[in-house]
């Protein structure tokens, strides 16, 4: 699926090169993602997260939600 529609970047292109160990930061600057209207940022965020986490992205949220304080 396409991310970021100004420069025609797709979720695999992010996915391959995170995979590769790039960082978010660096992602941006080698396919221009986010650098212009801004509105794929979160989504490109989310799959270089996605392939750089070491547990499921639901699993953590879970550990987070599980650690939080009750008030």
């Amino acid at each position: 699926m396409i991310v970021c529609v100004c420069h025609r970047v797709s979720d695999r292109e992010i996915a391959r090169h995170a995979h590769a160990g790039m960082s978010f930061d660096d992602i941006q600057f080698e396919l221009g993602v986010a650098t212009q209207c801004g509105c794929c940022e979160s989504a490109a965020r989310t799959v270089v997260m996605q392939c750089n986490a070491n547990a499921p992205t639901a699993a953590l949220r879970q550990e987070t939600a599980a650690t939080a304080p009750m008030v």
